[in-house]
C-alpha cells in the first residue's frame, strides 16, 4: 500500500515528525509532498524560511519516509495517480477548496482511503517563528 501526505514542511519539529511516523505506519511505501515556495505563497502570507530543496532533503533523511516530492501548483490529483496512491493523509484543516474537493473525488471514486489527523498541540511551524520573533524583540 502506498501512503501519501502533503504539506510545507518548514522548520521540521516534531508535530511533523509524529505525523510522517504515523503515516509510515499506514502502509508499505510512503511519499512525502512538498509545496513549492509559489504554492504555499498563493495561500499564506510568507513564504517558507527553509529553501524547498533543503526541506526535501531534510525529509529524505528521515528513514520513516520512502520518497519525496515537490509540487508546484496546488492540485494532489496528478500525484495519487502517478504514484497509485491508496491513502492520502490530511490535516485537520483541510477544508472545502476546490483542489481538496477534486483529490477527495478522485479517491471515492477508486475506492481510495483518506485519513484526516488532528495536528499536534506540542508545536507549529508559526509558534516556533513567533518564538523566534518575541526573543529578537526583547
Amino acid at each position: 500500500m502506498i501512503v501519501y501526505t502533503v504539506g510545507t514542511f518548514d522548520l521540521l519539529h516534531v508535530g511533523h515528525l509524529a505525523l510522517l511516523e504515523y503515516c509510515k505506519t499506514l502502509g508499505d511505501i510512503f511519499v512525502v509532498g512538498v509545496a513549492s515556495d509559489e504554492v504555499v505563497n498563493s495561500y499564506k502570507p510568507n513564504v517558507p524560511v527553509i529553501p524547498l530543496n533543503q526541506r526535501m532533503e531534510m525529509l529524505k533523511a528521515l528513514k520513516c519516509v520512502d520518497d519525496v516530492r515537490a509540487y508546484h501548483e496546488l492540485e494532489y490529483v496528478s500525484a495519487c495517480k502517478e504514484l497509485g496512491v491508496d491513502v492520502f493523509v490530511i490535516g485537520e484543516d483541510w477544508g472545502n477548496k476546490s483542489h481538496n474537493i477534486a483529490v477527495e473525488k478522485y479517491l471515492k471514486l477508486k475506492g481510495k482511503k483518506i485519513i484526516q489527523v488532528t495536528y499536534n498541540p506540542q508545536t507549529s511551524s508559526t509558534k516556533i517563528k513567533q518564538n523566534i520573533i518575541s526573543q529578537t524583540h526583547t
